[in-house]
């Protein structure tokens, strides 16, 4: 709209046929200006969960996992991390344990909160064993993966000889394939092999139990032969017969080296396990 004023103040006139322009360029974009202190934009993230921070090896417990029955499926699921298996059928193993062996034992982590459930942080089993009252073998020995390298596989071992020397054993026995430095640095040194009992009944006196051979042979037993020359009757006839040629000299088969002169290198051995594999006994006095 367009207004004119004339020089005379009187005359006010108004005209109408000129239309008000309305220009809209659509390549033009709208802009937004943000003044400090007109407008606050706060973007809060998502809350993320707390992690949970890691055992403190100053609170560090030992104890056997049939006293602790509901830690049973998370032992189980260590255990398993490490050598994967049935889990019915570790639960099932897990819940043979008990004080009169085989134990297993957990070390637990204990919580901050009262109602928070103790952290499993490894485990280890240990089985009598033949012929040797006072000795015990260490079997399963396992730490959560993302807790290793932290020294809780030293607190669980040395856990095990503070557990086994109360209940009046002296010496424990073990197996491994790799781990030889660890457990040369915690004092244990070559052995021989040892026979864990599987199972231990008060029922079954010491007598029988000792019974058992180190090693059952899948053969039954045979009988010598009479290596005895016995002279053959004359006959009627003839001259007597010939003496029978001599018996051969005994095949000698290698014969596992005394205890005595057994190697001392950590890095040979002469044990193998089922698969074949090399497997390295150690043993500790505690």
């Amino acid at each position: 709209m367009e207004v004119i004023l004339n020089a005379s103040p009187a005359e006010l006139s108004l005209n109408l046929a000129c239309q008000p322009e309305l220009t809209l360029d659509s390549t033009r974009q709208p802009e937004m200006t943000l003044r400090p202190g007109l407008a606050e934009l706060n973007l809060d993230p998502e809350p993320q969960p707390e992690e949970t921070p890691a055992p403190n090896l100053a609170e560090l417990t030992l104890e056997p996992v049939h006293c602790r029955p509901e830690l049973l499926g998370a032992c189980a699921d260590l255990i398993n991390e490490q050598w994967p298996r049935s889990r019915a059928s570790r639960l099932h193993s897990l819940g043979q344990s008990s004080d009169a062996f085989p134990l297993c034992l957990m070390l637990l982590s204990t919580p901050h909160m009262p109602t928070a459930a103790p952290i499993v942080v490894g485990h280890a089993r240990l089985s009598r064993v033949l012929d040797r009252p006072q000795s015990l073998l260490v079997e399963t020995v396992v730490v959560a993966r993302a807790l290793r390298g932290r020294g809780f596989g030293r607190r669980l071992m040395e856990g095990l000889e503070v557990f086994a020397r109360a209940r009046g054993f002296r010496r424990l026995h073990l197996t491994t394939h790799d781990q030889m430095q660890f457990y040369a640095h915690l004092g244990y040194q070559l052995g021989e092999p040892v026979q864990g009992l599987v199972f231990t009944s008060q029922r079954l006196p010491t007598t029988l139990l000792s019974a058992f051979p180190r090693a059952a042979s899948p053969w039954p037993p045979c009988n010598a032969p009479n290596l005895m020359v016995q002279v053959a009757p004359r006959g009627p006839r003839g001259p007597p017969l010939p003496p029978p040629p001599p018996l051969p000299e005994p095949v000698t088969t290698s014969r596992p080296t005394p205890s005595g002169n057994r190697p001392k290198s950590l890095l040979e051995t002469q044990y193998k396990d089922l698969r074949g594999c090399p497997i390295f006994w150690m043993e500790k006095d505690i």
